[in-house]
């Protein structure tokens, strides 16, 4: 497997657990003030962090490695500005959109990467032989 995908694995990993965890503490306290930012730790973390990483790995050599790279960087470093963000803009403190902004259009770029990247893989892999 890549060592970009263990990235993407790793990464998706402890946002998963930090969601996980997050949703434990707002049920068990029933204060859902973050469920936002909650939601979107696990489904652009979570899930879209792991789907990314589970394509570059059946990907193989056929996988732009620097555009993969590059798209580990925009979307980690999205979810990383994003979700905090997020979660300040439910707190109602001042300076929340200074990180929702930058941190969305950081994740929307990663997932933008992502596209080209699908596209680039599959203009270097053959055509399946027919059955």
């Amino acid at each position: 497997m890549p060592r970009v995908s263990f990235a993407f694995f790793i990464a998706a990993s402890f946002c998963g657990l930090a969601g996980m965890a997050w949703g434990g503490y707002m049920g068990a306290s029933q204060d859902f003030t973050w469920h936002d930012a909650h939601a979107h730790l696990n489904l652009v973390g979570w899930t879209t962090l792991s789907l990314m990483g589970g394509f570059y790995a059946l990907a193989g050599a056929a996988r732009p490695k620097i555009v993969s790279w590059i798209n580990f960087l925009l979307s980690t470093s999205g979810v990383l500005i994003f979700v905090p963000g997020l979660a300040m803009l439910a707190a109602g403190i001042d300076y929340a959109l200074a990180f929702v902004v930058p941190g969305s259009l950081l994740a929307l770029s990663g997932m933008a990467v992502f596209v080209w990247a699908v596209f680039v893989t599959m203009a270097r892999t053959s055509p399946p032989a027919a059955e």
